[in-house]
């Protein structure tokens, strides 16, 4: 390539206050991320005093705390055509309003009806979220740095993982179960109140200063164009990140689900003692999201293919949280069974950014927060499969053997997907 062929396929330098007002808006969707996955950690912390004022059963309560994934997996779908049609500053601010609302009236309830209803409303009012956060990094980075700005996104919701025991049962014992819920519900509002008052989206000459004035015009273009999401179900890609995104999220949510009963049961911990083991893999999972992307915006930088250079995290991450976790199924020693644990979630984070920057780069600029959300579709099916397949071997086994070999092989099944089967084929239009 001649040096000015180069010249003109390098992506510009952005000016300090595009800078500023892009890592504000990053900063934004971290907060947004903490209150969110706060928000769905509430009932967990409160499961078993819920339990016993509502006289819930076992099989009672687990259906309650499956009531969120489903919907939110469904509803991911009509959420990514709603962020590319009105843009992420309304559909942001219309489902955290919604989800805090939901959240806060979950202190109202008084039977397990009412609040598998809200449950379920829950799901679908904080699925836009993770859509919106994309489309943000898709405007406001260019294609060679939008991989950290997208992991470090992804970070709060490993943040609020970490922090979420501790923190709500605090607030829980000083305020009660329903104080808890009304608390965090407040939380979500003022979070709303921020972003209105700082988010916008780029204008046109912000694009061309981020993106080059070629990319630039096809992203301002596709700020206004309509949009229909069903022809994304016609290319291999769109099946394949399913896929991909199934078998990496189930094992994700194996550890979100029955860990703590893991720790105390099979491990034998104290239920002091299990808080603070529990937190381990998910400090892990915090290092793992911003490697990913740190690694991605490397090798883009050193000339490797876009595509190929979010690959490369995405394979790598699940191959090593399989490597990891397979092996757990077999080990007795308790210090070896919490670092295959703790590697086993850090390479399982390691995709997580990288999914959504892969999306971004594999869709057309109209329709990349649906694609994404298309793909969290698949991988909130198998978050909402893991706890039920889980139990079920549970229930059968009494052994937690065939609950890793599962995730493990399941790991393996998204590495498969996407290093073989998703490419970049923008030459025929996938």
């Amino acid at each position: 390539m001649s040096e000015t062929a180069a010249m003109a396929t390098k992506k510009p330098v952005v000016s300090k206050a595009i800078n500023t007002m892009r890592w504000g808006a990053v900063a934004l969707l971290v907060l947004g991320g903490v209150v969110n996955y706060l928000d769905r950690s509430t009932l967990s912390i409160a499961n078993t005093t819920i339990a016993s004022e509502f006289a819930l059963d076992t099989v009672a309560m687990g259906l309650l705390l499956s009531a969120f994934s489903w919907p939110y997996a469904i509803a991911n779908l009509p959420a990514g055509y709603l962020v590319d049609k009105f843009g992420p500053k309304k559909m942001f601010a219309w489902a955290a309003v919604g989800w805090s609302i939901v959240g806060a009236l979950m202190a109202l309830a008084s039977s397990f009806g009412v609040m598998y209803a809200l449950r379920v409303l829950l799901g679908v009012t904080e699925s836009p979220f993770f859509t919106a956060g994309l489309k943000v990094n898709q405007r406001w980075f260019n294609d060679t740095e939008r991989a950290v700005p997208v992991a470090v996104v992804n970070t709060g919701s490993q943040i609020a993982n970490a922090i979420a025991p501790p923190l709500l049962v605090a607030i829980m014992l000083a305020t009660g179960w329903r104080g808890m819920f009304i608390i965090i519900g407040v939380l979500g509002l003022l979070v709303v109140g921020l972003w209105l008052r700082f988010y916008r989206d780029p204008n046109v000459q912000e694009l061309i200063e981020i993106h080059g004035a070629k990319d630039a015009t096809a992203e301002s273009a596709a700020i206004e164009k309509k949009v229909g999401w069903g022809e994304l179900f016609t290319k291999t890609n769109t099946w394949f990140m399913i896929l991909g995104a199934f078998g990496i999220f189930y094992t994700v949510w194996v550890y979100l689900t029955w860990l703590p009963s893991y720790l105390q049961k099979a491990l034998g911990f104290t239920l002091t003692q299990m808080g603070w083991v529990a937190m381990l893999p998910f400090l892990f999972g915090i290092a793992g999201v911003l490697f990913g992307g740190w690694l991605s915006n490397r090798l883009v930088k050193r000339g490797v293919n876009t595509v190929t250079a979010r690959k490369i995290p995405i394979v790598g991450g699940a191959t090593l949280a399989a490597a990891a976790v397979l092996p757990a199924a077999f080990v007795t020693n308790v210090p070896m069974v919490i670092t295959l644990l703790c590697i086993g979630y850090f390479g399982a984070q390691v995709p997580i950014g990288c999914l959504w920057t892969l999306a971004a780069d594999v869709a057309p600029a109209n329709h990349v927060a649906s694609l994404g959300a298309i793909q969290n579709f698949g991988g909130f099916i198998g978050a909402a499969v893991a706890p039920v397949v889980t139990g079920a071997i549970l229930a059968a086994t009494n052994s937690y053997t065939l609950v890793f070999v599962v995730g493990g092989a399941l790991l393996i099944v998204g590495a498969l997907s996407y290093g073989l089967f998703v490419k970049d084929r923008s030459q025929a239009t996938a």
